[in-house]
């Protein structure tokens, strides 16, 4: 959050005395701002901090004792957060012999100014009734108001004054919290005036000031335009104290929807009409980390403080916020070395400011080894088509820095690979949150691009790889890579000899030898949305090759792929589009394969086409069916852009493939730690039936 560092304003020039020591509220002394509180006032709806201007029954009688003389609001108002119960405005009523005084209102009268009455008279005379003949409202002086405006104001106020009435000093009494209660008024006293025509009752009434500037103090992130905007309609009206407490509740409501720990802590009304605002914002200080056991005993970590607090986003000075100390806490989480982790705000001493300690529960162990299997969507053949077996050994926080290493080895039928990976997920000294990772593999997988051949002969597509890779976040959901990756493949039959044709002659290298090298480098840019159904993805990758030797292959291909969620009731439309395109001279098996679990349903892999140039669309319903399993309805369509000949060999027409489809279909899915299970059956447009398993979106 930016810092606002002028929020100082006025429209007038006054000297401004300094606030007096009671008028100045440290923010968690007398709020009591324990962490509990913290979290309780910004995720639960929170008591407004209101202009208490109505009295409960039972306090009338601490009013007549506790406040002999009117409340006078103008000298020196003042608004605190509710602390203590406490009452703003006071008068009373009570009829007693009083001296005669002299009278601007009507010539010589008896005027008894309504004081409060002893504890032994309350009960009676709550309940004695007196005739009022008039009811008048004047300035504290006894003269007529200069604003009619006002005059109406606090006439209207009345509720049980009225002239030819009998009232008792309970009904003077709220008739004097309602004047006051309007806002206008800094002060209220009633006055008894015996007349030759019976008993005028008189209001005498001090209006607030007119609001002439604002100085607006302790706001460090309050855009001071949203200050101005939420006092610029009363510029040059009288203060109403009603408009003030909603300007309070936008203010505060302004911290509470962004989660940040402020709130307005005193106002003043000063002389000249100015108002003094005083905003607390609680500033964080220290951030401390503290590892726990699983049952919440200390222990020592195994992470480097440094490499858990640089994933912070809340830095000291600035101001707490709640929302982003949850997405810190996600982002610590995402690192895969937490089991849990939570942050306790606690005061700072007596300052503004608060100490954020995170209490972290590190996973069982760093490293271990795993072992599972899967399905591929390779083209197999015999009774484990399909089946890959896996094992790993592994370590998430090498060297206590999070960075992560990784050995793993996976076999199918005909499938397998062996990977060795190391990635550092921020590399250290880098302000950018740069990531490193650097990748060796070994790799036989089949081709779908050539298929299974007639004569029951399989070869392989074999890749030995190394390279490195450098990604970064470069605007919020928006990720970028960059990479250089060497690469020799070779087609190889299932006895491992190498082949440079298939059955139908076609070429399975580039360059014509056993095997073709070429240096890679490769640009990718994804864009990841919220993750919701109706949520948004787009990623584009383009790897160009670079021929460093002349028998190196020099080509660039691109392509780029999109899905769009939109919900309608219960259920949800999926669109999804991808697409790429290859020039130059590049190895026939790297081109598009078109049809299959993640192309077009109702084909088998890549039975569609292959070629240069590929464009995929798919649209799809989903809808709830029960607990974690859904439904959808889906069609799919697939097309090489009539670039399937300009292949080397031409692989898609001498295996008679149409180069475009479509499919049509539904299935199920289920929803599990791994991701969405997906069991689908397709129709294709010659009427062929097929069923598919996935799992994961649809890429």
């Amino acid at each position: 959050m930016p810092r606002n560092d002028d929020v100082r304003f006025t429209s007038c020039s006054i000297k401004l005395p300094p606030l007096g020591h009671n008028s100045s509220i440290t923010f968690f002394s007398k709020l009591q701002f324990t962490s509990q509180f913290l979290i309780n006032s910004l995720m639960k709806p929170q008591k407004s901090l209101n202009f208490n201007f109505n009295l409960k029954k039972n306090s009338i009688t601490n009013f007549f004792t506790n406040f002999p003389k009117p409340l006078n609001l103008l000298s020196s108002f003042r608004f605190h957060p509710p602390l203590k119960s406490s009452l703003l405005c006071s008068a009373s009523l009570a009829l007693s012999d009083g001296g005669n005084a002299e009278s601007d209102l009507s010539g010589s009268t008896n005027q008894t100014v309504l004081k409060s009455p002893s504890q032994s008279q309350i009960t009676s005379r709550d309940e004695e009734r007196v005739l009022i003949s008039e009811v008048w409202v004047t300035n504290k002086d006894g003269d007529e108001l200069e604003r009619k405006d006002l005059e109406s104001e606090a006439k209207n106020a009345l509720k049980a004054s009225r002239p030819n009435s009998a009232l008792t000093v309970r009904d003077v009494q709220e008739d004097v919290h309602r004047i006051i209660a309007s806002g206008y008024f800094a002060s209220c006293m009633p006055v008894a005036v015996d007349t030759r025509d019976g008993i005028r009752l008189v209001f005498q009434v001090e209006p607030n000031q007119e609001f002439q500037g604002l100085v607006c103090e302790g706001a460090n992130v309050l855009p001071s335009k949203f200050i101005e905007d939420a006092f610029r309609d009363g510029y040059g009206k009288v203060v109403n104290i009603r408009r003030l407490d909603e300007v309070i509740n936008s203010i505060n409501g302004w911290y509470m929807e962004r989660g940040l720990f402020g709130m307005v802590s005193g106002i003043e009304i000063l002389s000249g009409g100015v108002i003094r605002l005083q905003v607390s914002e609680a500033e964080v200080n220290n951030v401390t980390i503290r590892f726990l056991d699983r049952t919440g005993e200390p222990t020592v970590g195994k992470t480097r403080p440094e490499t858990i607090l640089r994933q912070l986003t809340t830095k000291k000075g600035q101001v707490y916020s709640m929302l982003q100390g949850k997405r810190d806490v996600d982002t610590l989480l995402t690192m895969g070395i937490m089991e849990d982790v939570s942050i306790i705000p606690q005061p700072a001493g007596d300052s503004n400011k608060i100490d954020l300690t995170l209490n972290i529960v590190e996973r069982k162990s760093g490293g271990g080894i795993s072992a599972g299997g899967g399905i591929s969507s390779g083209i197999t053949s015999g009774p484990l088509a399909g089946l890959i077996g896996s094992c790993a050994i592994y370590h998430k926080n090498l060297f206590g820095k999070n960075q992560k290493l990784n050995v793993s080895l996976e076999r199918g039928q005909i499938d397998s690979i062996f990977r060795i990976n190391y990635t550092d997920p921020w590399i250290e000294g880098d302000d950018t949150r740069t990531s490193r990772s650097i990748m060796i593999q070994n790799s036989r997988t089949p081709t779908l691009v050539h298929g299974n051949q007639p004569d029951s002969n399989s070869f392989t597509i074999g890749r030995v790889t190394a390279g490195i890779e450098y990604g970064r976040p470069f605007r919020p959901k928006w990720n970028g890579t960059l990479g250089v990756i060497f690469q020799r493949t070779g087609a190889h039959d299932d006895k491992g000899n190498p082949v440079i044709r298939d059955f139908y002659s076609s070429p399975l290298t580039a360059s014509g030898n056993t095997h073709d090298d070429m240096l890679l480098a490769k640009l990718e840019t994804v864009y990841t949305g919220s993750g919701d159904p109706g949520s948004s993805m787009f990623a584009f990758n383009m790897d160009q090759g670079i021929p460093v030797w002349p028998e190196w292959l020099f080509f660039n291909r691109v392509n780029a792929r999109a899905r769009k969620g939109l919900v309608l009731g219960p259920a949800c439309f999926h669109l999804s589009l991808s697409g790429g395109h290859v020039v130059g001279n590049f190895p026939p098996h790297e081109a598009f394969a078109i049809g299959g679990t993640n192309s077009v349903r109702g084909y088998e892999e890549g039975a569609v086409g292959s070629g240069r140039s590929c464009a995929v669309g798919c649209g799809e319903v989903s809808f709830p069916l029960t607990g974690p399993v859904e439904g959808v309805i889906f069609a799919d369509y697939g097309t090489d852009l009539g670039s399937g000949t300009t292949v080397p060999g031409d692989p898609a027409g001498v295996r008679r493939k149409p180069g475009s489809g479509y499919g049509y279909g539904l299935g199920i899915r289920v929803d599990s730690p791994l991701g969405p299970l997906r069991l689908e059956y397709a129709f294709n447009d010659q009427r062929k039936g097929r069923f598919h398993f996935g799992v994961g979106l649809r890429n």
